[in-house]
């Protein structure tokens, strides 16, 4: 096996983390991505096991079954894409996980649903508001731009999604001295 599926990285600095560690241990590697990492060399299971108990340490996982594959993939997706790109989708959610996965979406989205016990759309959602919450705390942009950057097609969308799903209107929890965030692999 010259790969690994890792469950838990969300960010650049998961990268960062799972690149050191690797390195640390002296594999050679050719990439590594949010949820994957492709090896130069073949790994052997006792290479696969130290991986992992030494990725454990930080929170991530080895998957190892295809379901859990495929539904980790779907999260770095969106992950990816409320961070890194929302504004750039041009397609509708259901299309781009099918072309990135695949998959035909009926599949991906009842497994997801199963698995998660919530659907894709939902988790879209929860990604979404995170990162609006991110951008309130950070006060560096009006709502207007917000809803711009993450592809909202007004603001009254955005704070009616947001009001829905955390129970506060974006400036109330502006206004808030405990800002309540969640860690994106808590969602």
């Amino acid at each position: 096996m010259k790969h690994l599926h890792i469950k838990n990285m969300v960010c650049n600095r998961c990268i960062m983390v799972v690149t050191s560690e690797l390195e640390k241990l002296e594999h050679a590697l050719i990439s590594v991505e949010l949820g994957k990492v492709i090896f130069k060399n073949d790994l052997s299971q006792n290479d696969k096991l130290t991986i992992s108990e030494k990725l454990q340490a930080y929170g991530f996982e080895i998957l190892d079954d295809a379901n859990s594959k495929t539904i980790e993939k779907i999260k770095t997706l969106l992950i990816d894409l409320v961070q890194n790109q929302n504004n750039s989708l041009k397609l509708t959610l259901s299309d781009y996980l099918a072309q990135q996965l695949h998959q035909d979406y009926s599949k991906l989205s009842n497994l997801f649903s199963n698995v998660e016990g919530v659907s894709i759309e939902k988790y879209y959602i929860l990604l979404k508001i995170e990162k609006v919450k991110e951008l309130i705390v950070y006060d560096e942009w009006t709502l207007s731009e917000i809803a711009d950057v993450l592809n909202y097609s007004s603001v009254a969308h955005l704070s009616n999604q947001f009001k829905k799903v955390t129970g506060f209107s974006p400036s109330y929890f502006k206004k808030m001295k405990e800002k309540k965030r969640k860690k994106l692999d808590q969602l």
